[in-house]
């Protein structure tokens, strides 16, 4: 079947476009335009209506065909058959307009869209930018201010506020798209209405500020740190302003391809790839059926559980937060409540918005009140036996069926399972600090956890607008069992001579949201030591992984929080400062260690800590905790700011090579002499064989 097919009604000819799931832009949707457009031009019309079946515009370039050699026209070539035609031609929009969708809306004369429409130029998002005029048509409609932030930030917008910006000319009323448009057609050939080309306007240089190019290229140095792609984007939008069309579309393409050519974005894509593939249980059955989620309930009212309790109550599904007493109780609503306002003042939300979100979070400090809800989450203290007792309580009072649910960062879930009668209903939903911001949800299953209820918290984490990773059990699942290896690197390079300044310079220019360091500081250094406070010696490891951290509790030099940790802190600003008694400290704690300290270079610092994320990672996938390469490095972005244009511990290991890996894995062994640094069996086999995780993973399906 056709994916362009052409009709007439009356004086419109029709070019309908029908690619399903979302009208992406293949090359056979692209060749299907040209030649529609190219046969009406010798038909009675005297307009054409570009239209989408389906439930959506053309939402943007088909990524699959990504790297593939052109088989037809190209996009560009189409674009100017449409903008060239001799007939007005009409975008019709509905869903969402993207990227490719939006661009060749833009070739056309004149775009109408539904109220509920969106537009928008997303590419920046894979560490591309829009290669079919997007950076050269869009200043000329909506202006060169508006063009940057619109077009480097990647976020859609409602037809409302494009109809106000000029990016579309006229809004349809009611939802019939078809009739509102042709009627919209015959008033435009009614008035004899001219062709409108974008691409013909020409942009007044008294219309914008110059300076704001290079205040641009600053702001987007901070905001998206280390990425190419928003810097070339401006540099394309100042051609738009300060050259001819066809011009300025020749740079932009350049910095298209070359963008398209970058590691940056082939990681990028990688991650928009893996998340979709993160949602999908390798084991289960599509015809699994899901439970319907009407209530929760979160047992702790502590940051971590009003946090959760707001995910919820945002998607408009009442929850129950459980307190040990009513004191503790308002403290906890009191959290929600702060968080909520802090999210008004910023504008993000409505004062409305915040009070029936607020009016969706009720309190109890009585368990019989959990009775009737279909998702209890446990948000208590990192206790196993406190959480034993949680749950089994919880199996006295929660209907059958109900989902019982952990938000443990390490402890064992088949455990917290084993306190109840019904383990199949349990399982592990870890969410991450701020839990009302963070993307990341690990989904941990445990040795009874039924398939139906894998299922739906797959569908909740989705319908809370969480990104879902499964997991299996061990100590710290994915995300903290690879975590902690990361942290006792950082621990010991600075014990052996890095400062703590070069070592969160170096992973923050690697692209790191934070450096390990600083990361420490901000949570707190003492959540660590009370942890360690319940470990026996050999669970807490290499006394030189934490010596330090300890000695700075015991001083009461607990982070952010009491203005010194690993760094002091500027009283005003918050700023971090080199503290010289901790250097003193550093140094007490080597001498007693008998470690001689050195000069660390840059490369060993990124070596030190990255390399034990991939090696830990390799173990994980061994043991079947993660299901796949790409699963891990969803955990990594999402989780732990790994930077996306790196796309994760396991790309990133690809990206240089496993047999690089495995080199530089077996120099740190035979330098150290810690079996630490043993090379986990699956890289020794992939780098020996030349292979890849990517390649293992897709042999695995």
């Amino acid at each position: 079947m056709s994916v362009v097919s052409y009709e007439m009604q009356g004086d419109i000819g029709i070019i309908w476009i029908d690619n399903p799931p979302v009208n992406a832009l293949s090359q056979a949707l692209r060749d299907g335009i040209y030649d529609a457009v190219t046969a009406a031009q010798d038909d009675h019309s005297k307009a054409l209506l570009l239209i989408c079946r389906g439930r959506t515009f053309i939402a943007g370039a088909d990524i699959s065909e990504f790297g593939k050699p052109l088989t037809g026209r190209d996009f560009n070539q189409v674009l100017e058959c449409i903008e060239h035609s001799a007939k007005p031609i009409i975008a019709a929009i509905h869903g969402t307009a993207l990227g490719g969708g939006l661009e060749t809306a833009l070739a056309c004369h004149y775009r109408c869209a539904l109220p509920s429409a969106m537009v928008g130029l997303p590419e920046v998002h894979l560490g591309l930018l829009p290669g079919a005029g997007g950076t050269q048509r869009v200043p000329r409609l909506i202006g060169v201010e508006a063009a940057i932030k619109m077009i480097t930030s990647g976020a859609p917008i409602k037809a409302a506020a494009a109809l106000e910006a000029k990016l579309i000319d006229h809004m349809v009323d009611g939802d019939d798209l078809l009739a509102g448009a042709l009627a919209y057609a015959e008033q435009l050939i009614a008035n004899a209405a001219p062709l409108l080309r974008v691409r013909d306007i020409t942009i007044d240089s008294a219309s914008f500020d110059a300076a704001i190019f290079d205040l641009s290229r600053k702001q987007l140095s901070r905001q998206a740190r280390g990425q190419v792609a928003p810097q070339r984007i401006v540099d394309c939008i100042e051609a738009a302003a300060t050259m001819p069309f066809d011009q300025g579309l020749a740079i932009e393409q350049g910095h298209f391809l070359d963008c398209m050519a970058s590691s940056q974005s082939a990681a990028m894509r990688h991650i928009f790839f893996a998340q979709r593939e993160a949602s999908k249980i390798k084991d289960l059955p599509k015809e699994t059926s899901k439970r319907h989620i009407q209530s929760v309930a979160i047992i702790g009212g502590g940051t971590m559980g009003g946090g959760i309790a707001m995910n919820f109550a945002n998607a408009g599904i009442p929850v129950t937060m459980l307190e040990i007493n009513d004191q503790a109780l308002q403290r906890g609503l009191a959290i929600v409540d702060k968080n909520y306002t802090a999210t008004v003042k910023k504008g993000k939300l409505s004062e409305a918005k915040k009070q029936c979100c607020m009016d969706l979070i009720t309190g109890t400090t009585n368990y019989q009140d959990l009775a009737n809800v279909d998702l209890v989450i446990e948000a208590v203290f990192e206790n196993l036996d406190i959480k034993k007792q949680v749950f089994a309580k919880l199996d006295e009072v929660c209907k059958p069926g109900a989902i019982l649910a952990t938000n443990t960062s390490y402890q064992d879930v088949n455990a917290i399972a084993a306190a109840t009668q019904r383990p199949e209903d349990v399982i592990g939903l870890h969410f991450f600090s701020p839990a009302n911001i963070m993307k990341l949800l690990e989904i941990v299953r445990a040795d009874k956890t039924s398939d139906e209820v894998i299922a739906t918290s797959m569908a909740v984490a989705k319908a809370i607008g969480k990104v879902p990773v499964l997991s299996g059990v061990c100590f710290g699942f994915i995300g903290n069992r690879m975590f902690s290896q990361y942290g006792r690197e950082a621990q010991l390079c600075l014990i052996e001579g890095a400062s703590a300044e070069q070592i969160d310079r170096v992973m923050e220019n690697f692209g790191m949201a934070m450096g390990p360091i600083a990361v420490s500081d901000l949570a707190g250094i003492d959540i660590g030591y009370k942890v360690r406070e319940a470990m026996s010696d050999e669970e807490k490891g290499d006394p030189r992984s934490y010596c330090i951290a300890d000695v700075l509790v015991e001083q009461g030099r607990l982070g952010q929080k009491t203005g010194a940790g690993f760094y002091k802190y500027d009283p005003q600003t918050r700023a971090r400062l080199n503290d010289p008694e901790v250097t003193a400290l550093i140094e007490a704690q080597a001498t007693k260690y008998n470690i001689t300290r050195r000069a660390f270079s840059d490369e060993e610092i990124i070596d030190r800590l990255l390399l034990p994320l991939v090696n830990e990672g390799a173990k994980i996938l061994q043991e079947g905790i993660a299901q796949r390469p790409s699963d891990i490095d969803v955990v990594y972005v999402f989780g732990y700011g790994f930077p996306v244009y790196q796309g994760g511990p396991m790309h990133y290991a690809d990206h240089i090579g496993l047999e690089t890996v495995y080199k530089k894995l077996c120099a740190l062994q035979q330098q150290s002499g810690d079996d630490f640094w043993q090379p986990a069996e699956l890289i020794k086999n992939l780098a020996e064989n030349g292979s890849s995780f990517a390649h293992w993973a897709h042999n695995q399906n």
